[in-house]
């Protein structure tokens, strides 16, 4: 009888799990990413997301928008004290002011896998550098400090500015989940995305070469896209 190759079930991977995300503050030029505190960065988020004209913020995300103050800080307090999701606030570095909040989420040590997720920018953060360098600085944390191998990005498949998001910073398109959730009362078809460790390196220097103050000029406009 010849002799049979037995199957190849995957090549070997160091099997130590990853770490834990943990509150701490992670610093950056133009924003710095501390954990969530309803006290200290509700005013803000409050002021920068309420009524009918930010109610579009929300369209895509679990809850919202908020009718009432009281509803709004139930809301935060709940994410603040969530291990998974795992929330952070993020202020600009220079007024200390919270202009949004991400996530952690779906962490799973043992798989080196995490995800980013629950991300509200307000207005005065959309289509800035510091967007930007939040999403870096969050990926930076996930592959360098923790040792996760894999970095998920999950949304509404109708979300195409999510999408288009994920796309510009790197991370690759998978498919579609159809009929993945019900999320008040509509059916979400989800859109995944991921980044792997290895292509970490070459996503960090696409980010710092954008993040890179000779990348903008004089009005703050972008001389190179990401």
């Amino acid at each position: 009888m010849a002799h049979q190759t037995p199957p190849v079930a995957g090549p070997p991977v160091d099997p130590t799990p990853a770490r834990l995300p943990r509150r701490t503050n992670i610093d950056g030029a133009h924003v710095t990413l501390v954990p969530l505190d309803p006290q200290a960065h509700g005013d803000a988020l409050w002021e920068a997301t309420h009524g009918p004209s930010n109610d579009g913020l929300w369209t895509y995300l679990f809850e919202g928008p908020f009718a009432a103050r009281g509803e709004f800080d139930a809301h935060l307090r709940k994410k603040a004290a969530s291990d998974d999701p795992l929330f952070f606030a993020i202020l600009d570095r220079r007024s200390a002011r919270a202009l949004g909040y991400a996530s952690y989420m779906r962490i799973e040590p043992a798989q080196r896998v995490i995800e980013v997720g629950s991300i509200l920018y307000t207005p005065a953060l959309q289509r800035t550098a510091a967007a930007t360098e939040a999403m870096y600085l969050m990926a930076r944390h996930v592959f360098e400090d923790l040792g996760y191998r894999r970095y998920e990005w999950k949304c509404n498949a109708l979300n195409e500015p999510s999408r288009r998001a994920a796309r510009r910073l790197g991370f690759r398109f998978e498919g579609i989940f159809r009929q993945h959730m019900i999320v008040k009362g509509r059916n979400r078809d989800t859109a995944w995305y991921s980044m792997l460790d290895s292509e970490w390196p070459a996503r960090r220097a696409a980010f710092e070469r954008w993040l890179s103050p000779s990348n903008f000029d004089e009005s703050g406009a972008q001389k190179s896209s990401l």
